[in-house]
């Protein structure tokens, strides 16, 4: 199992959730993809791609306008 990070800080939409949409592609059943990023309207958009694709949200957290969500392929 690995852990794929991508890192979408200071990115607008529509980057962060097609970046996150490639990482998911690479990765395999099982991996965890780990997304980091401050863009707010990509912090909704990408866990409801993560539920239209039928994978798992882990966790989203948000810190000093930073936001981290981790999905399981």
């Amino acid at each position: 199992m690995a852990e794929i990070k991508v890192d979408c800080r200071g990115e607008t939409c529509p980057v962060p959730l097609v970046e996150t949409r490639k990482a998911l592609r690479k990765a395999q059943t099982g991996d965890i993809v780990e997304v980091v990023g401050t863009h707010p309207s990509s912090k909704k958009e990408i866990p409801m791609a993560v539920k239209a694709l039928g994978l798992e949200l882990l966790d989203t957290q948000e810190k000093n306008g930073v936001w981290t969500i981790r999905i399981r392929k």
